[in-house]
């Protein structure tokens, strides 16, 4: 569970790392210049960031699957080479595939207003720049989309719904809680992180303003890296009582 959290925890440091500075510069200069290629690489390293996190959360919920509803298989299945090799494969196929998703973008013409009216090179806003048809690069895009985003929500949603059923049939209310408690704080950062990925790229954006639409952004590119450490550490009595102690 720690190796996973680590894991997570540099996606989220990727996350930041890419759009916090230049947010922050863009809001005390009033905007900033930026090139296209080093607006790509922006795109490139946050959906790969992106993309990483639902991979990684996707793992996570495996390994809560084996952890409730095969806890004696636990140990000899989720050994620490498979945590490796699924680890691995995350974060290959993330940056493997956003480097397919980044070249479909660059081979768009670029004609018209050089200015994008959000705070990071988003994938919506930089296919309103273009001049060219974006009919084909919508449609890369979802089949990309599916093996990072879609497959991996699929499977989480599977993973709870196997663990709601286990836990709905142990007898004791004490068991009951227990069974819970090992996966609350993985199913509170799913919930947020997918209801504001569903909230942008789902739900039409017809009617939206553009204020929603940034904040919305927030949301996942600040706030839910901010949330992951203090959601996942509430749940650890070793760190609470480091806390208490910092306080007395």
């Amino acid at each position: 569970m720690y190796f996973l959290l680590t894991q997570l925890s540099l996606s989220d440091i990727l996350l930041t790392t890419n759009i916090v500075p230049n947010l922050l510069c863009a809001l005390l200069t009033d905007g900033i210049n930026m090139s296209l290629s080093a607006c790509l690489t922006q795109f490139y390293f946050f959906g790969a960031s992106e993309s990483s996190e639902c991979l990684l959360l996707m793992v996570m919920s495996y390994d809560r699957y084996l952890a409730i509803c095969h806890p004696l298989h636990y140990n000899p299945i989720m050994t620490s080479n498979l945590c490796v090799i699924l680890v691995t494969i995350s974060w290959v196929l993330s940056f493997f595939i956003l480097l397919f998703e980044t070249l479909n973008v660059n081979q768009l013409y670029f004609c018209g207003s050089n200015v994008i009216d959000h705070f990071f090179c988003d994938y919506a806003p930089l296919l309103k720049l273009s001049c060219s048809d974006i009919s084909m690069v919508h449609i890369r895009t979802s089949l990309l989309c599916f093996p990072v985003i879609i497959l991996p929500f699929i499977l989480i949603v599977t993973s709870y719904i196997y663990i709601a059923l286990v836990i709905l049939r142990i007898s004791s209310t004490s068991g009951r809680q227990k069974a819970f408690s090992t996966c609350s704080s993985h199913l509170t950062v799913v919930c947020i992180y997918y209801g504001t990925l569903i909230a942008i790229y789902v739900v039409p954006v017809e009617g939206r303003s553009l204020i929603i639409n940034k904040l919305l952004s927030i949301s996942y590119t600040v706030l839910t890296p901010l949330l992951n450490p203090i959601i996942y550490s509430s749940r650890n009595n070793k760190i609470k009582a480091a806390f208490w102690k910092l306080i007395k």
